[in-house]
């Protein structure tokens, strides 16, 4: 399997897609001001204390405070907690020697409202972002993540990945971080630290810890709500957690993050640097990649694959719901339980890509053509299993029940990723009627006009439907587009862009920042007369 990155950095947000063997398996929208991302660590300060929810309400900026279990302060909340009184009083960060640890572990079925009150300063972390009406959901029980570990500071104990089955493997890692952690930190070892050697890890670790004393030196001086530390831009985490041998390709748009994505490949992958490509060409990148297309096809309400059948995707509030459908199979086979079978173990590898795709997390619950066969309902919910063993999100997943239904509860730490795949048409906004579309170029010209003669703008690329590039591209030597170059400036470009609808157009500067029409109409009267 070939995996692929593709990053596209626009002035307002950055998109990352992720093919795998040249299908699109994962993608992430990022807008370059974010906040509240997952990772991030803010110092909060406690609004309300809930002790019928046995949770507290915490200020950290947003426009709705977060949520803070007491079940998510975890094991060494004493300790920070201890920590947070001497700087508020000492205004300095005191060593880790010189606060007591005793009776510090809280007890798992406590009250929150023991050791929490409001106006309480707290360093949280978001665990999941704010999603439909809800603020963020937040954990006092810090974590830094690295690519072959996650360092967890004020404990003292080294835990290695499940996922790493040899026991010779286990022991050495175990007895290499033991030897060589400082005092008061915790070590939780990734898979990827397999056949990792000792100055690697050591390399990290210290990158980690010095991450960590960073952030604590920025205590006496901050006041809450106040974010501490913002977690490395999505690209950089998805490539933290992915990354490995299938990657051929990373393709960015963008020179600063071509040159922090190198560098971080470089860092993790030692010659392998080159894999990291900076795309220069004039048409979108996602166009370019053949993503824009995949995009539109794979998102919406009804999703088609093979062989005619498809996914019917529905959202509510508690929870996603995916009905199966045959489609025309039924009609090209006389063997019921044999179609259903193929149907449903197709429909299985949609839903696992769909699932990593679109984000979708809480609970999913699937409606597959009914089976008769025990063994085949076996069958399926063994190979769900399989196509879900990569996916990064923590899941479960329960056997098909009597009513042939499959219930899946996955983690949701962000919204689900929606994309409205429709076009509305920009000219008549859904009333039906538009002006003739003959005279849409007249329009563009119009706007090439007043951009030039009025704004003073002369280097711009025009983005329009591909159909509408094509038409003014037509004729070598005497096309629209070359007719607007020589009577208006040299410096316009006509670009086709598959994310537009078949009347919209979009105006790029030099610097790919959208140009405002600003006073077309009045400017256009004012040319007029």
């Amino acid at each position: 399997m070939d995996s692929e990155l593709i990053v596209d950095v626009k002035p307002n947000e950055v998109s990352m897609a992720m093919l795998e063997d040249q299908k699109l398996v994962e993608l992430q929208r990022e807008q370059r001001d974010s906040a509240f991302a997952v990772g991030d660590i803010y110092l909060g300060k406690v609004k309300k204390v809930m002790p019928g929810l046995n949770a507290a309400f915490v200020d950290v900026g947003y426009k709705k405070d977060a949520f803070l279990h007491y079940l998510d302060l975890g094991p060494t909340f004493g300790l920070q907690k201890r920590l947070m009184e001497m700087v508020a009083t000492q205004k300095q960060i005191p060593s880790m020697n010189k606060i007591k640890a005793e009776n510090v572990e809280l007890p798992k079925d406590g009250k929150i409202g023991d050791v929490l009150k409001a106006g309480d300063i707290l360093m949280v972390q978001i665990v999941k972002e704010p999603i439909s009406t809800k603020g963020p959901r937040l954990t006092t029980d810090i974590s830094l993540a690295g690519r072959n570990m996650v360092l967890v500071p004020m404990a003292d104990k080294v835990s290695i990945s499940q996922k790493i089955q040899s026991t010779e493997e286990r022991e050495r890692l175990r007895q290499l971080i033991l030897s060589i952690k400082p005092k008061f930190f915790s070590f939780i070892i990734r898979t990827s630290a397999q056949g990792k050697r000792a100055s690697e890890l050591d390399k990290e670790m210290h990158r980690l810890v010095r991450r960590w004393e960073d952030l604590l030196s920025k205590l006496p001086k901050a006041k809450a709500p106040k974010l501490i530390y913002q977690e490395p831009s999505r690209a950089l985490g998805l490539l933290r957690d992915t990354f490995n041998a299938s990657y051929k390709s990373i393709h960015v748009n963008d020179k600063p993050f071509y040159e922090d994505i190198r560098e971080y490949v470089e860092m993790i992958a030692p010659g392998r640097e080159d894999i990291v490509q900076l795309y220069k060409g004039e048409l979108p990148l996602f166009d370019q990649m053949g993503i824009t297309k995949q995009i539109k096809a794979l998102f919406g309400r009804t999703v088609t694959y093979k062989s005619g059948a498809y996914l019917i995707i529905e959202q509510t509030e508690a929870m996603h719901v995916v009905d199966v459908n045959s489609g025309n199979r039924s009609r090209n086979s006389s063997e019921q339980e044999n179609t259903a079978v193929d149907v449903n173990m197709s429909a299985a590898e949609e839903l696992a890509r769909q699932l990593r795709l679109r984000d979708m997390g809480g609970i999913i619950v699937v409606d597959f053509i009914d089976m008769h066969e025990a063994q085949h309902r076996q069958q399926l919910y063994e190979h769900m299993v399989k196509l879900m063993a990569n996916d990064r999100a923590r899941h479960n997943i329960l056997p098909l029940s009597k009513f042939g239904l499959m219930q899946i509860t996955r983690q949701r730490v962000r919204p689900a990723m929606q994309i409205n795949i429709e076009e509305k048409c920009p000219t008549c906004l859904g009333t039906g009627k538009i002006k003739s579309s003959i005279l849409f170029t007249d329009r563009l010209e119009e706007i090439i006009s007043h951009l030039v003669r009025v704004q003073k703008v002369t280097h711009f690329t025009m983005h329009v439907h591909p159909y509408v590039a094509a038409y003014l591209k037509k004729g070598l030597l005497n096309s629209i587009a070359k007719q607007w170059k020589s009577r208006y400036s040299k410096g316009l470009r006509v670009l086709p862009n598959e994310s537009l609808s078949f009347l919209e157009y979009k105006i790029y500067d030099r610097e790919g920042n959208e140009v405002e029409i600003i006073d077309f109409e009045e400017g256009r009267r004012n040319y007029d007369d």
